[in-house]
């Protein structure tokens, strides 16, 4: 068994509590990532968590994809892909913004990643449903959410992205509805039993559904770092 893991900058998500602050007219900045290499475990989770950071969400989902940009001044991350969300190959519709390169192994069908993530909707203003650091072991670290690649458990969107990110990259992505959630069995799926209740609720509203709301109630957006992967 030959295991590839992240020798690069982790993430983090302190810039996650704009969770429920007023919506702002301006697209703000990503935080800069030191430097400075972390001196213990928790260090290194925090500075991770603030790699992974997210934009605050305009009302309306239109608004949301002109400002979910990424401004190359104010951050540390080696050349990111463009300014611009591009749709990835063969994914159905999930566009994809490269805010770190990984410089590791690619996943291949039959491999098992780890990922960290952060899951929002697009709808309840950029409601974050849920993140893997938010799921913690015995001593308190944050546990990366693991699947096997091709294995169809967890939504397609995700699977589209992960298939081209090296380890160490991170990707934020938009997911159609298509490629997001079909059922209410599919991962990742929140711990929390009244986000996931809010969650899928929302998702699977039939009357809404039935309003044509569809294209607005499944549309996802996803932080993702591909931490590890192996090859079985």
């Amino acid at each position: 068994m030959v295991i590839a893991h992240v020798a690069g900058t982790p993430m983090s998500s302190s810039s996650f509590a704009c969770k429920n602050q007023p919506i702002s007219s301006s697209v703000p900045q990503l935080q800069k990532i030191s430097a400075t290499a972390p001196s213990s475990a928790s260090s290194r989770t925090a500075t991770r968590r603030r790699a992974l950071s997210v934009f605050v969400l305009t009302t309306s989902f239109s608004g949301l994809i002109q400002q979910l940009s990424l401004d190359n001044s104010s951050t540390s991350w080696s050349k990111p892909t463009g300014q611009n969300f591009v749709e990835l190959p063969n994914s159905g519709g999930v566009k994809a913004l490269d805010l770190r390169f990984g410089d590791g192994a690619i996943p291949a069908d039959g491999d098992k990643v780890a990922i960290h993530y952060y899951g929002r909707l697009a709808a309840k203003q950029g409601w974050r449903f849920d993140s893997t650091y938010d799921h913690k072991d015995a001593t308190g670290e944050p546990i990366p959410f693991e699947f096997i690649v091709g294995s169809g458990k967890v939504i397609s969107g995700i699977e589209s992205a992960v298939r081209s990110m090296k380890v160490g990259g991170i990707r934020r992505i938009i997911i159609p509805p298509s490629e997001g959630y079909q059922s209410t069995s599919q991962e990742p799926i929140p711990p929390n039993f009244f986000d996931r209740q809010r969650l899928f609720t929302t998702i699977f509203n039939p009357t809404r559904l039935a309003n044509g709301e569809g294209s607005t109630l499944g549309t996802l957006i996803f932080d993702i770092e591909l931490v590890s992967l192996r090859h079985w």
